[in-house]
């Protein structure tokens, strides 16, 4: 018996333990009673234990596998021919695809599928590839399940379709989320150096010390499930991965964007953009608020970043509301004030390029403006306030890791249902320098009327 057969012969091992296993809860359920007797504890640990050294036995081989392997690479390519490589590959799972990434899921946690686990790796490196990226450390461990990447189409769609969510999360440089760490700290200048005239040749010279500090930001977890029918991920010919991974995928970047701007940074959230102190407030009041008298709010802002941080700000983020508002503006002699850049326009507060109702919209002041929804609409003494965001995106940063995926069949099996779960590991600083966030809010943000 060879090294795979062997992994083979284990792994089927391992799905015998584990269905036995999953009786002995399936009883504790059926009987209603809230725990294990002793008997059965003790046959449960006993297993447990034996697929732990299965798992271990397993990732021996596996590694005696690739080492085997890069061996024999190593061998043809000094003392042989060269090997043909395989330069691509055909996406492992495409979407609306045959070949199902929760049936997979499924199969290689709970029925020890050697193939299923093959495609499982295969796409997890397909996806890094894709990224330009080396593999990340993610568990694979043949027979556990381990966590895996979702597919490269969920990749793209999550990054070129499911923007609506993430207006302001995609305006901020993302980097790669470090392994290994709760929190993220970046030290930061209190007090600089400092220079003067020399008062006379031979005489000293200013020496000012600079004085530092750290800033820190947690990482916090952001995570769904779906419960999802046996039948549908073993049987049915329409894969459930398009709606599941999809629908997760985007209320996670909806879920995202809504902490990057209004997080407490308390109970597992960031600190967000409009919670952030130290920002520039910028006070529009008004009981009949007009775009003219905005535009010089928007100005104010700007203004307050260029002499604060001393260099200009990139973005202006509001509700799309608002935006349909200004768009909506005459002035005296009835002519709108933000028109579409074909249009010609000669005296306006605004352009705008094709109508959207997220994203890029059009610009005011020289500055791209952003549509975002998930900006709150409930700010305010009166609850009907939203705000606008005037900012140098920039100098904010965020961390994310790979989205992961899992399924399991545990506690569960006895309805013949599996838990697809879907997670992602963030942290976020907008505070390297508030004084680059300008916050425009006042009674003149009060709920537009058309």
């Amino acid at each position: 018996m060879n090294k795979r057969e062997m992994i083979t012969a284990l792994q089927g091992q391992r799905a015998e333990l584990r269905t036995n296993l999953d009786a002995l809860l399936e009883t504790v359920t059926t009987e209603q009673r809230t725990a294990l007797t002793d008997d059965e504890k003790t046959q449960f640990d006993a297993g447990e234990a034996e697929i732990r050294q299965i798992d271990e036995r397993i990732a021996e081989l596996d590694e005696q596998i690739r080492r085997d392997e890069a061996a024999a690479e190593v061998a043809q390519r000094y003392l042989g021919t060269p090997r043909a490589h395989i330069t691509s590959e055909p996406e492992i799972y495409r979407k609306s695809g045959q070949r199902s990434y929760f049936r997979d899921l499924h199969l290689a946690r709970n029925k020890g599928d050697r193939d299923a686990m093959d495609r499982l790796e295969r796409n997890d490196r397909q996806v890094a590839a894709a990224r330009g990226e080396e593999q990340r450390a993610i568990s694979t461990t043949f027979g556990a399940g381990g966590e895996f990447v979702p597919p490269l189409w969920l990749e793209k769609e999550f990054v070129e379709f499911v923007r609506p969510g993430r207006i302001t999360a995609n305006l901020i440089p993302t980097e790669d989320l470090p392994p290994g760490t709760d929190s993220i700290n970046i030290p930061k200048i209190n007090s600089g150096t400092a220079v003067a005239p020399q008062t006379t040749q031979n005489t000293g010279i200013q020496q000012t010390d600079l004085t530092t500090t750290s800033i820190a930001s947690p990482v916090v977890t952001i995570a769904g499930g779906q419960t999802i029918s046996l039948q549908l991920i073993e049987q049915s010919p329409v894969n459930i991965d398009t709606i599941v991974l999809r629908d997760l995928a985007a209320d996670y970047a909806q879920k995202l964007n809504t902490q990057l701007l209004t997080g407490a940074g308390t109970g597992g959230t960031v600190t967000g953009i409009f919670t952030l102190s130290g920002t520039n407030a910028i006070t529009y009041t008004s009981a009949t608020p007009t775009l003219g008298a905005l535009y010089s709010k928007v100005a104010g802002a700007i203004a307050s970043v260029h002499t604060k941080r001393f260099l200009p700000p990139d973005a202006i983020v509001m509700h799309p509301n608002r935006w349909a508002w200004a768009e909506a503006q005459l002035d005296a002699q009835n002519r709108p004030l933000v028109v579409p850049h074909a249009g010609g326009p000669f005296n306006v507060v605004g352009n705008l390029g094709e109508q959207a109702a997220q994203g890029y919209v059009g610009s005011m002041l020289g500055l791209p403006v952003y549509a975002d929804a998930t900006i709150p609409t409930n700010l305010g003494a009166g609850t009907n306030q939203d705000e606008i965001l005037v900012a140098r995106m920039s100098d904010l940063l965020l961390w994310e890791s790979s989205i992961r995926a899992e399924a399991f069949q545990q506690t569960y099996a006895q309805n013949m249902s599996v838990l697809v779960r879907l997670y992602n590991y963030v942290s976020f600083q907008p505070g390297r320098y508030p004084q680059s966030i300008s916050v425009i809010g006042g009674t003149g943000l009060t709920a537009p009327t058309f």
